[in-house]
């Protein structure tokens, strides 16, 4: 977690020292970064490369052109994946000299706690996944496409989301405001939506409502509006560990690419086939990308993603579960952040005091983590299961994700056929 240093307010200059006690030098500005984890981010894509390719390949049938443009995005985002893990010790040099870094406050007293973390390198993982997803139509799209207002309009509302998310890193925007920027973001996207607003009604309420689908017309792009900002902020609250901004967002984009493979391979509606295909197109680069992210950002942490990322990566869920339509279950994947956003709405509309940093209390001289009385669910899990470390509390975090994307799986698999 970065406590940022601001360059819009610069301190008053200290008194000059006494020629006895002469200042330290400023650290440097080209500072190295600690080398990327790539060995643990190259073991964790293979263990979900395999299932996924096996289910693309053996598991369902499906068709080869599908499966070709599957392959062409596939391999794109592998090469940025390279890109952003060569871009982002450049861009670390830049941020660092514009005053853009952080100190990580669960290290406070500590050695680590006094250097300077760089802010905002989410800014690299976001310009490469655009660049990707601008060059894929070429390979996929023709100029008559039916996606393709869509599909631009999809990358519209995440670069202006990406750029918000900057200029919030840069200017500290208030928290009111900050939940009103993911609405702007989004109306490129609902301009230029074209799909439906009907929703199946789950049949145990069908006698009730007297039909079995409900055309809800302006409420569902109301709704989809509402669900933009919920998956951006939701990632921006559940946060303050090394690696868990990233790290929740990698498990959730990995299993929102299985449930696509695995509703393209079970439904022989073409439109509905293509849907989820979009929604794959747009995951895989921003999967690759964020684990090259991942590989600098988890514990200890070399560089701090900042508001860029969150808001980048919310947008990205948010746009492929609207246009993948399946914006239910994406709310399952969200499970944590849901939990988490219920127990910090009291903090949140100031019904109790709302520190800045709502972050555990950390022991300089044991290295622990203790939880505090603030509503998060990381405060939660230190109160629940006791004090540890921070990189063994993030682990429980995202096994906690995890788990919760395969209870969605469990919950579809048991309610299918009797609920919708």
């Amino acid at each position: 977690m970065a406590v940022r240093r601001k360059t819009t307010a610069p301190a008053p200059s200290p008194p000059p020292p006494k020629a006895e006690t002469p200042l330290p030098p400023p650290p440097s500005e080209d500072q190295p970064l600690r080398p990327p984890k790539l060995g643990l981010v190259l073991a964790a894509l293979v263990a979900f490369t395999v299932p996924y390719l096996y289910l693309i390949y053996f598991h369902y049938e499906i068709e080869s052109d599908l499966r070709r443009s599957i392959a062409i995005n596939a391999a794109m985002s592998v090469g940025g994946f390279v890109v952003v893990v060569r871009l982002i010790p450049v861009a670390a040099k830049y941020v660092l000299r514009r005053n853009l870094f952080g100190f990580d406050i669960n290290k406070k007293g500590t050695p680590e706690g006094n250097i300077r973390v760089p802010e905002s390198l989410g800014i690299v993982v976001g310009v490469v996944f655009l660049v990707i997803a601008i060059l894929f139509q070429h390979f996929n799209f023709t100029a008559d496409s039916n996606w393709l207002v869509e599909y631009n309009a999809a990358l519209a509302s995440i670069c202006f989301m990406l750029l918000l998310g900057f200029v919030d890193d840069v200017l500290d925007i208030p928290w009111r405001v900050k939940l009103l920027l993911p609405s702007f973001a989004g109306l490129p996207l609902l301009m230029a939506y074209a799909g439906h607003t009907t929703i199946i009604i789950p049949k145990p309420l069908i006698p009730y409502i007297g039909s079995a689908v409900l055309d809800l017309g302006w409420i569902y792009k109301l709704y989809m509006g509402m669900l933009a900002v919920f998956c951006t902020n939701s990632i921006n609250i559940h946060a303050g560990l090394n690696g868990l901004e990233v790290g929740q967002t990698v498990v959730i984009a990995a299993a929102v690419l299985i449930h696509n493979v695995m509703q393209i391979g079970a439904s022989t509606d073409p439109e509905y086939k293509q849907a989820h295909a979009f929604s794959i197109y747009l995951v895989q680069p921003f999967l690759a990308t964020s684990m090259a992210l991942f590989s600098y950002n988890w514990y200890p942490s070399s560089v701090f993603v900042g508001d860029t990322y969150t808001y980048f990566a919310g947008m990205s869920l948010a746009v492929v579960g609207i246009l993948g339509h399946f914006s239910e279950t994406l709310l399952l994947f969200f499970l944590p952040q849901v939990l988490n956003f219920l127990y910090s709405l009291p903090q949140l509309l100031k019904i109790i005091p709302c520190p800045r940093h709502r972050l555990p209390r950390y022991d300089p001289k044991t290295g622990l983590l203790t939880g505090t009385k603030d509503g998060t669910l990381v405060n939660l899990f230190l109160r629940l299961f006791g004090s540890c470390s921070e990189k063994t509390l993030c682990i429980k975090l995202l096994v906690f994700q995890a788990l919760s994307c395969l209870f969605c799986f469990w919950l579809r698999h048991v309610l299918a056929g009797w609920y919708k």
